[in-house]
């Protein structure tokens, strides 16, 4: 089953396990019986029945252990498929935050109950291999699951935001990302509008995931030049004003950077 960008598993009936796909794939992990005890490096975690366990490729996942009778249904995504039908920034990254931090977080009914859903919706979708259309609607699922995902998380990141300073800081960052990246592009200028120095918000980037503060503001800028260039109504002058550049030569090279195409080649394609 190489080279697959979506499947869905279980340990018992598949003999595979949620480590094997790790560093290739994020893998998300509903447990059904038994522990699973695993490290992100720094804290060690115990997943039980019931707990969604989410590993992230950035994550350094280690020292793996199962009980005797481990049971889980686990959901393996490729970097590309989530992020082609990733419907979402903001919550997108706050997600990314909460999970590097809360890689293991106990479901409660109704949240297990949404997440129930959506692995057998997944389930159900996967089997028809026939489908003209099942890419498409696989990747619909996947943006009901995410939706639903950052629906049962919601409050835990509530808490996360108001007791962790530094996530909070990082948080905010995101936030004034979403409302300028299309035209603000260097990390000077978030960090005045937090009050702290370039070199103390790409500390606190580093620190809450890992990434310098500039990827995160690529990242955004990036979500923003590809919804322009989706929008075949707007010329590419048009788009190119949109996102601040003098000229379309700059606005040339700067697609060609981040998308690897030039901007009439990425819409003929």
């Amino acid at each position: 089953m190489e080279g697959f960008e979506i499947a869905l598993l279980n340990t018992a009936r598949d003999g595979r396990m949620p480590m094997e796909f790790h560093g290739d794939y994020h893998v998300h992990i509903i447990v059904r019986r038994g522990v699973m005890t695993f490290s992100d490096g720094k804290n060690m975690f115990t997943s039980r029945e019931g707990d969604l366990v989410i590993w992230q490729m950035a994550n350094t996942i280690q020292d793996v252990a199962y009980s005797e009778g481990f049971e889980a249904d686990f959901l393996m995504v490729s970097p590309s498929f989530l992020q082609q039908y990733n419907p979402e920034m903001v919550w997108a990254s706050k997600g990314f935050i909460f999970i590097r931090i809360n890689p293991s977080f106990h479901l409660d009914e109704e949240g297990l109950a949404l997440m129930n859903a959506d692995f057998e919706l997944f389930r159900r979708r996967l089997s028809m291999r026939e489908e003209t259309f099942r890419r498409e609607v696989l990747g619909r699922v996947m943006q009901i699951f995410l939706y639903d995902l950052w629906t049962v998380y919601q409050h835990q990141m509530a808490q996360m935001e108001t007791t962790d300073n530094t996530a909070r800081i990082f948080l905010r960052f995101l936030t004034l990302s979403q409302q300028h990246a299309r035209t603000e592009r260097e990390v000077a200028f978030y960090a005045d509008k937090l009050c702290i120095t370039p070199k103390y918000l790409s500390q606190v980037s580093r620190t809450v995931t890992g990434l310098p503060a500039s990827q995160w503001i690529q990242f955004y800028a990036a979500f923003e030049l590809v919804s322009l260039l989706n929008d075949t109504s707007k010329t590419l002058t048009e788009v190119s004003d949109l996102m601040g550049f003098e000229n379309l030569s700059h606005f040339s090279r700067y697609t060609k950077k981040t998308l690897g195409k030039a901007p009439s080649e990425y819409r003929q394609k």
